[in-house]
C-alpha cells in the first residue's frame, strides 16, 4: 500500500457532497412524517371553529 502525500490526498475525487447527504436526509424525515400521518390519521384540535 502506497502511503499518499498531502497533495496528492487533496487531489482524490469521489464520495458524496455534503448536500446529497443532506438532501437524503430531509427526504427521509419528511417520508417518515408523510407515512406517519396517512397510518395514524389525527383530527385538528384547537382549532377555530
Amino acid at each position: 500500500m502506497k502511503k499518499l502525500t498531502e497533495e496528492e490526498m487533496k487531489k482524490v475525487e469521489g464520495g458524496i457532497s455534503v448536500w446529497i447527504g443532506v438532501g437524503i436526509a430531509a427526504l427521509t424525515v419528511f417520508l417518515a412524517g408523510f407515512l406517519d400521518g396517512i397510518v395514524h390519521p389525527k383530527n385538528c384540535e384547537g382549532g377555530v371553529s
